[in-house]
């Protein structure tokens, strides 16, 4: 069939692949542009598990202020090169996410990062929650570890969904800059400051005029 340049270039606005590449994801997908991105993100997965072993140790230290000045975000991200750490779309990348966690405020960078205390702590809740409906035992640790993965979901950055685009978790993020850019990308570490934070005062929903701000 014949892929048109239109749909060519939509896909890329996507998932930010080659031109060439997505030409061929098309054709694959039989113009299906969904199926298309599904197959770009696997290659893509499969491209970053390649480069994952390789040492990022350039990148950048990015700050992101929000209006107002009542919240602030430092965040590194590391790549393989300088010459990297100086293109535009790592850049591009490194500011979105940092915009991310103003918005979500992730307590951790990735799922392995969770201390094991915390894990069992929270396995221990929804167990109980879970029995407190009288469900059987085997019912009862699928519920569980449903959950869990929502607490990932929610805690973690790289298990997030975008803000920008929540059909893409951060991680897909990263990975569809590896593929893109043909390095190893390490998101790091982050922190988060809030004014007041910690402290008793008026509460007032940063998070979610963040949220709005980002995903427009």
């Amino acid at each position: 069939m014949t892929i048109s340049a239109t749909d060519v270039k939509n896909l890329r606005e996507r998932t930010g692949a080659g031109m060439m590449e997505c030409k061929k994801a098309l054709e694959e997908a039989k113009g299906n542009i969904d199926q298309a991105v599904d197959l770009l993100r696997k290659r893509g997965l499969a491209a970053a598990a390649k480069k994952a072993a390789r040492i990022a140790s350039e990148g950048m230290v990015h700050a992101y202020i929000h209006p107002g000045s009542r919240l602030g975000v430092l965040v590194e991200v590391n790549c393989e090169t300088d010459f990297v750490a100086r293109n535009t779309d790592f850049q591009e990348m490194v500011r979105n996410l940092s915009m991310q966690i103003a918005a979500t405020n992730p307590r951790w960078v990735r799922r392995e990062d969770v201390p094991k205390d915390t894990l069992e702590h929270e396995m221990g809740i929804y167990r109980d929650q879970t029995k407190a409906s009288g469900k059987p035992e085997p019912v009862i640790e699928k519920i569980a570890l449903g959950k869990l993965e929502k607490f990932f979901s929610e805690s973690c950055l790289m298990e997030q969904p975008f803000v920008k685009d929540d059909k893409v978790r951060v991680a897909d993020l990263v990975q569809g800059q590896v593929a893109k850019l043909g390095e190893n990308l390490s998101v790091r570490r982050f922190v988060r400051f809030e004014v007041g934070e910690g402290l008793e005062k008026r509460k007032d929903d940063f998070a979610g005029e963040v949220m709005k701000q980002t995903a427009s």
